[in-house]
Parts: C-alpha cells; structure tokens; sequence
C-alpha cells in the first residue's frame, strides 16, 4: 500500500511535480549560485569572520549590561558594534553577498506574486 504525507494527499502530484521543478530552477538561478559563492567567501575569510564573531560578543555584552541596568556600558558598545559593522560593510563581499541575498528574496516575492495573481484571476482569492 502507497504511504501519502498530508501535503500530498491534499495537493496533486502534478502541482507539486511542477512546484519541484520551479524549486530547482530557482535553485539553479545565477542569483542563487552566486550567493552560494560569496558564502563560501565570507565563510573562510578570516577578517570578516573575526568581525562577525567581534559583533556577536558585543551583542551579548549589551545584553548583559542591560540586564544591570548600565545604560552607559550599553551605549558605548552599542557604539563599538557600529563601528565595527562599518568595517564589516566596507569589505566588497559583503555588500555583494547581501545584494545576492536580496536578489534571491526579490525573485522568491516576485514568483509568489504571479502565482497568487494569476490564481486570483481565476478563482476570487483574496490576497493578503
């Protein structure tokens, strides 16, 4: 006997068929592709990974001090971590890698737009 999750009991092998084969092409899209490569980037350079984990501590720090009621403490980190996210912006890769991850978001929305709307041409669907 064939085993159904829900999704697929609900929804029709063909729709999902053609919903997988939209995934994979999104996922074979240059955006996507190059987002993968700037993550492999920023993932072994040292100085934005030094800068990361920096930003990540002083999070924490401001959460701690917070927590003591130190708004001074707070304020200061609060200006480290600015200075040192404008180190972390400066570096090419980065701005590239979030420019990627924009373009990827774009193009999920979009794709979502015209699936609700060619949808609500044919059936009244209410869109949110």
């Amino acid at each position: 006997m064939a085993k159904y999750t829900n999704t697929e009991l609900i929804v029709r092998e063909d729709i999902l068929a053609k919903a997988k084969e939209l995934a994979e092409l999104i996922s074979t899209s240059n955006e996507v592709q190059f987002f993968q490569k700037a993550e492999v980037q920023i993932s072994s350079n040292d100085q934005i990974q030094v800068l990361i984990s920096a930003i990540k501590k002083k999070q924490k720090e401001i959460v701690a001090f917070e927590s003591f009621n130190n708004a001074k403490m707070v304020e200061k980190i609060e200006k480290e971590i600015v200075d040192l996210q404008d180190q972390l912006d400066s570096i090419p890769i980065v701005n590239e890698f979030r420019q990627s991850q924009e373009d990827i978001n774009y193009l999920l929305q979009l794709v979502m737009s015209i699936i609700r709307d060619t949808v609500s041409d044919k059936v009244a669907v209410e869109s949110k």
